[in-house]
């Protein structure tokens, strides 16, 4: 990536950063939001960063666990340790955060794993089913809740419930078209490559020999993730419950926060259950850390969970917590890897 778009991403982020701010704190007593604030009990705290911390280490124990089952280093190459797996995760999320649809992640992952003496064809098998777990169980998830307990949510979400089939919509679509992908990979190119064609002659995009180039790419990597993962159905199965207890533990979060501002009334399923609906609507959306509309449909849902003046102090413990505390965090994995590297060159 050129340091112009990445200058450009980043000014990105803080201009919709700064909005969402502006649009949260204008006209609210801010002295009484911050004594709200800190009014939460540390022996709540203390978990729900942990929980935090907990969601993007997972992921890294996931890489580490594939990486080692498939032996993935190159000849005289070092394999890649559980902690270093960790900052590859760390990374990623940081990228991930500042990119619109999180799309910033996974490339520069795959630079730091390949420039640690990692095969690039098994780290590329590797993130893309680590990514293909995610958007599964994230499905599976969505499904579940819109099947069982359909009343409640639109009841809920309110105005946002479409917002939440759309979420719910847009990542059928993607498990579809990794589906299709991993099934008719031929049939799958001939029509990435005809709406390649179409759009440009809608003038909606320009000639480009790298995105055909990319096209391949990608279909090519899910055809080599499938393959390994037809001979290890069991190491899949690991990875989809640690990755559905990951994807929990940013619900469970929000309900820490809950209980942490001493609140009752409101049952630990309700308040997991409503972030996670709040998760999977914004999870696809274009937006760098879907910042804005995160914040707007948070205050909708959980108006009648946090009551009094907790709606503002829990939504910035919660919300604090899980994007933009480790989102710092991950910045300085990312700039201690830097530093690192810069070190041995000398």
């Amino acid at each position: 990536m050129s340091v112009k778009k990445r200058a450009l991403q980043i000014v990105l982020f803080l201009v919709i950063m700064l909005l969402t701010f502006y649009a949260l704190f204008s006209g609210r007593n801010l002295t009484q939001i911050a004594r709200s604030v800190s009014e939460m009990s540390p022996l709540y705290l203390i978990p729900a960063v942990g929980l935090a911390v907990f969601f993007v280490c997972a992921e890294g124990y996931m890489i580490w666990y594939l990486l080692r089952s498939m032996k993935a280093q190159k000849n005289g190459g070092r394999a890649s340790t559980l902690f270093r797996c960790i900052q590859y995760s760390f990374i990623g999320f940081f990228y991930s955060g500042i990119t619109p649809s999180a799309s910033g992640g996974q490339p520069i992952q795959l630079y730091y794993m390949n420039k640690d003496g990692n095969r690039g064809s098994d780290s590329t098998v590797v993130l893309m089913t680590v990514a293909v777990a995610y958007k599964f169980v994230l499905v599976v998830m969505g499904f579940g809740i819109l099947l069982f307990w359909f009343r409640p949510l639109t009841g809920e979400l309110g105005k946002y419930f479409p917002l939440y089939l759309l979420g719910l919509g847009l990542n059928v679509i993607l498990v579809i078209v990794i589906l299709g992908v991993m099934l008719f990979p031929k049939i799958m190119l001939k029509a990435a490559l005809f709406f390649e064609r179409l759009f440009i002659r809608m003038k909606i995009w320009k000639p480009s020999d790298q995105r055909e180039e990319k096209i391949l790419t990608f279909i090519d990597s899910y055809q080599n993730a499938v393959a390994w993962l037809k001979e290890h159905k069991g190491k899949l199965l690991i990875v989809i419950l640690v990755t559905f207890i990951q994807r929990c533990s940013v619900f469970v979060l929000t309900y820490m926060v809950y209980l942490g501002f001493g609140l009752e009334g409101t049952g630990a399923a309700k308040v997991i259950l409503l972030q996670a609906s709040v998760y999977i609507a914004v999870d696809m959306l274009p937006l760098p850390g879907a910042q804005g509309i995160t914040e707007l449909m948070y205050q909708a849902v959980f108006a009648r969970v946090f009551t009094g003046t907790y709606l503002i102090p829990s939504m910035l413990v919660s919300r604090g917590i899980n994007f933009y505390f480790l989102l710092v965090v991950s910045l300085a994995v990312v700039i201690a890897v830097r530093v690192a590297e810069k070190r041995k060159k000398h």
